[in-house]
């Protein structure tokens, strides 16, 4: 199966109609770390077909350099979904993006739909159903045998079919939020929130990806480029993190800390899962700063 892509960041990542040729130009130009072309959604349907047309000429073409390159398909249980996998496979993509997956079933249907693909096509999966919410663990599993390497929340999906009233804080999500990332983190999967639907007020845009990466999440999906830039800016390191990760790191260099599991560091006591952690954060920033 294929390897996690932790070389490369996930901040961002930015849905964009395939059925738009305004759009596709404009995904290479973008500061997002990822482009989901979006075949699903976002299209009618009576553009499907041309939308898949459209994507696979995108994906012939390239020119999106940094950016890792998924594609949100139609679902197997629709009359496009079948023709959409066949005919992307092969077609360059880094991922294809599944909707509505609701159990293991769903995720070995779609493996064994690429089981022609090359090795290195990932798939990844929407979570964004009533029944997807009671089986997180078991769909997850699925990562060490599949090709699924990541989950995207679908919060308006699940708000539909749970019949929520979703507020600012998304009060009925949070519980399913911490599950999610608690079942993705314990089989090695990245995991990106949801989309804010609010394009126009970056402030509320913002409080909610704040509250994405407190819940431990990779990064954001996205509906416009407006959001692209606080979304990079909240799950990036921020300068004072860098500075602390840095001490804690020098403080465990030290001989006399030399196979401590725990040190004192400006007051505070630190641990090597601390050490672990600043770690990561660094190799974060690196690997954003390489992506120039």
């Amino acid at each position: 199966m294929p390897a996690l892509r932790l070389d490369r960041p996930r901040r961002s990542a930015l849905f964009m109609p395939a059925s738009n040729p305004k759009a596709l130009a404009k995904a290479r130009e973008v500061d997002a770390d990822v482009i989901i072309l979006d075949l699903e959604d976002a299209v009618a349907p009576e553009q499907k077909e041309a939308a898949r047309e459209a994507a696979l000429r995108a994906l012939y073409t390239g020119g999106f350099g940094h950016r890792e390159v998924a594609v949100r398909v139609n679902g197997l249980d629709t009359e496009w979904g079948a023709d959409d996998l066949e005919a992307l496979a092969r077609a360059g993509a880094d991922a294809l993006l599944v909707p509505k997956v609701s159990s293991p079933q769903d995720v070995l249907r779609y493996h064994e739909a690429l089981s022609d693909a090359p090795s290195d096509l990932q798939l990844w999966a929407m979570i964004e159903t009533a029944g997807s919410v009671l089986r997180l663990d078991a769909i997850a599993s699925l990562a060490r045998q599949t090709r699924l390497a990541l989950w995207v929340i679908g919060p308006n999906d699940l708000a539909r079919e749970l019949r929520a009233r979703p507020d600012a804080g998304r009060t009925f999500l949070q519980p399913f939020l911490s599950l999610a990332v608690a079942a993705a983190r314990a089989h090695g999967l990245s995991i990106l929130d949801g989309v804010c639907n609010e394009f126009k007020d970056m402030d509320i845009f913002r409080k909610e990806a704040e509250q994405g990466l407190m819940f431990g999440f990779d990064g954001k999906t996205l509906i416009h480029p407006a959001q692209i830039a606080p979304c990079n800016e909240v799950f990036s390191p921020s300068p004072v993190e860098l500075e602390w990760a840095g001490r804690v790191i020098e403080a465990f260099a030290q001989p006399e800390h030399a196979g401590k599991g725990a040190i004192k560091l400006d007051g505070r006591m630190v641990e090597l899962l601390h050490r672990d952690q600043a770690q990561s954060l660094l190799a974060l920033a690196r690997r954003i700063a390489a992506r120039g």
